[in-house]
């Protein structure tokens, strides 16, 4: 039997994603949210919804640009670091001892360190209550060569990103291999 929890922000998996945005002194900021993921395939696009008394939020709307920027699990201090305080009053690169790099492509940094980034032009706003929800269209994936599988795609064990889990807000890593998408299920198709 099913027992209802109520009307909550929880559903898994839970991303963990570091957008990066610069200020109006084109300063590089990031932080840490989880409220998103992939919204259109065509064209490719990240939906992520940001409080709008975040610094963020602001860098967002005047530079029509930020990233999306995926730690691995060795950057889980760095990146619950990026949700703790605000860029408008810390210089969150050089407290993590990390490296902003400028985006060739979008209007927005990224960080060297993590295994890979979406550089993302904005291209819609909705405002949904206390968020509001950033729409970039993806320019492009940027990744560690040493994160690819042998066809060149992204290897998820190799990246080890962690997940959020809202309710307890706990960190988790991703779990074992189970089976594969668009197959698993014919069995049961036919």
């Amino acid at each position: 039997m099913k027992r209802s929890l109520g009307a909550k922000t929880i559903v898994y998996p839970t991303p963990v994603f570091v957008v990066g945005s610069f200020d109006k002194g084109d300063r590089p900021n990031v932080m840490t949210a989880s409220w998103g993921g992939l919204c259109c395939s065509s064209p490719p696009c990240i939906a992520v919804a940001l409080r709008k008394v975040t610094y963020s939020h602001g860098n967002i709307t005047d530079r029509k640009a930020f990233t999306i920027n995926i730690p691995s699990e060795a950057y889980l201090k760095e990146a619950d670091y990026f949700g703790l305080v605000s860029g408008k009053d810390t210089d969150k690169f050089a407290a993590a001892k990390l490296t902003p790099i400028r985006s060739e492509l979008v209007d927005a940094p990224y960080i060297k360190e993590f295994p890979f980034v979406l550089e993302c032009k904005l291209i819609h706003t909705i405002e949904i209550g206390l968020h509001t929800q950033f729409i970039g269209e993806i320019m492009d994936i940027k990744a560690e060569e040493s994160m690819l599988d042998e066809k060149g795609g992204l290897d998820i064990g190799k990246v080890k990103p962690f997940l959020f889990a809202p309710e307890s807000r706990n960190y988790y890593g991703i779990g074992k291999y189970l089976g594969k998408a668009f197959s698993a299920g014919k069995e049961i198709q036919e």
